[in-house]
């Protein structure tokens, strides 16, 4: 019996890459541990958006190497797809396998530590292989890497996971619907290690949620690396919007939460469809990086930092008590004090709930990394520590404003004996007293104090609504 253990780094694309991996090995006949020290094979889903997330996962394979040695070690992800042979060299790997070809791992690890499976070994053109030392004068077998760029994703598929192992898993599975990206922001490697935008069928959408719904699942995270760009690149051309009107309409399912979605994909129609339904959570991640116009088209970020605002007040006209969060940057080359100053006077005039905040990170093969004008790191941290703080205030208000009303919440896996976590509908975190089981919805009444613990109004879900519609969504 062949067991594997699997982590994951990164986004809600790359956490919904992991799960498809983990349930498509389980399919493989691999017995899955939790414990990377038991495992004979350990796979790492890795992310490559900043150097410290190159980091982390060069110190993760260093510390599960030191725990044990003997495992084969497996690199996949945006890291492995952008830097194949940093990853090979480190003691330990036995396999790194990009974005490319990920659908290929299961057949890989079953070819070369499965006996008598039965399976053709993959092309040796679709991942790097690094044989096991056998004394230290051995040389190590390397094959061709594959840093690739777009063109390669081009008959890639987008991996969804078996749905009959997600239901026991935990709470709000995520269902990636959409990968890669087709712009070109001058910081982001991305594209360069997802491919252009893909997008899944939309009636095998539609299917996905339904066996989701079927399974278990109260609410399903749509997610994408670029999400509003959705259906763009089928035949016939398809819509975000039309697709949620399809799952409202076709599934069962209790609630959609969107992940992040640009800009410029923030429409009236899809505003108002969230505002027309309690089956659609009232959530909105759209990315900023910068409140400054003259570091936007420097970033070749294609919007302005006055239509950026229209749509979040769009937002919190059509839904006052909305989740809004935001993703930004600090430090670009370039960014000056005045530049940082506008970023931060245009985040406190708007309604954010929450801020992501990130300094620049240099990717290599990306437009910006030969950019003059350098930050420096002192400075980044220091705007970096002054946007956190101003987006920790903006969390405090939103909460504070919460306090005293009712909120639907499901609960997750995480709590102890005395408190179980809960998320509301419109993305605030909260504890609800007690130890109750995970993906159930509870009404709750916001208390705000030093702990976060909630009132609980109806923990048996007496009095609760039947949230399928009565009504079709046009």
């Amino acid at each position: 019996m062949t067991t594997f253990s699997i982590e994951n780094f990164g986004c809600r694309a790359t956490e919904a890459d992991a799960t498809a991996l983990r349930c498509s090995l389980r399919a493989n006949g691999l017995t899955v541990v939790s414990d990377h020290s038991s495992a004979d094979v350990v796979v790492l889903n890795t992310c490559t958006v900043t150097a410290a997330a190159d980091s982390q996962a060069r110190e993760a394979v260093r510390k599960i190497h030191r725990m044990n040695p003997e495992a084969h070690i497996v690199v996949t992800g945006c890291y492995a797809q952008r830097a194949p042979e940093e990853l090979a060299a480190l003691d330990g790997v036995a396999w790194v396998i990009g974005n490319s070809h990920l659908a290929g791992i299961p057949e890989a690890i079953r070819a070369s530590l499965v006996p008598h499976v039965g399976v053709s070994h993959p092309r040796a053109s679709d991942f790097i292989l690094v044989e096991r030392l056998e004394t230290e004068s051995a040389p190590i077998e390397r094959r061709p890497a594959n840093i690739l760029t777009g063109d390669i994703f081009a008959e890639a598929s987008v991996q969804v996971a078996p749905v009959m192992l997600m239901a026991g898993d935990h709470a709000r599975p995520i269902l990636k619907i959409q990968d890669g990206c087709s712009n070109r922001c001058t910081f982001c490697v991305i594209p360069f290690v997802r491919g252009r935008s893909r997008s899944l069928p939309v009636d095998v959408v539609v299917e996905e949620v339904r066996k989701l719904a079927a399974a278990g699942a109260k609410e399903v995270v749509v997610s994408g690396i670029n999400l509003g760009s959705y259906g763009r690149d089928l035949a016939p051309r398809a819509k975000l919007t039309g697709l949620v009107r399809r799952l409202l309409n076709e599934t069962e399912i209790e609630q959609l939460r969107f992940s992040s979605i640009e800009p410029q994909d923030i429409t009236e129609d899809l505003v108002a469809l969230v505002a027309s339904t309690d089956r659609l959570a009232p959530h909105f991640h759209v990315p900023l990086q910068s409140g400054s116009d003259r570091i936007l088209r420097k970033m070749r970020r294609w919007y302005r930092a006055e239509h950026y605002a229209e749509c979040i007040k769009l937002i919190r006209r059509s839904l006052p008590d909305a989740g809004i969060g935001a993703d930004v940057m600090v430090g670009f080359p370039g960014e000056t004090t005045e530049d940082f100053l506008a970023t931060m006077e245009f985040v406190e005039r708007l309604p954010f709930t929450y801020l992501h905040v990130f300094s620049f990170s240099a990717r290599p093969g990306t437009e910006a990394e030969h950019l003059p004008r350098a930050v420096p790191s002192r400075t980044i941290r220091e705007r970096a520590r002054k946007l956190r703080a101003l987006g920790k205030e903006k969390s405090a208000a939103f909460r504070q404003s919460q306090a005293g009303r009712v909120a639907r919440a499901l609960t997750l896996a995480r709590g102890c004996e005395s408190w179980t976590e809960a998320l509301t509908r419109n993305y605030l975190k909260v504890c609800v007293a007690g130890q109750r089981p995970a993906n159930q919805w509870t009404n709750v009444r916001v208390r705000i104090n030093p702990s976060e613990v909630l009132e609980v109004l109806s923990p048996s879900g007496e009095g609760e609504t039947d949230l399928r519609p009565s009504v079709t969504y046009s």
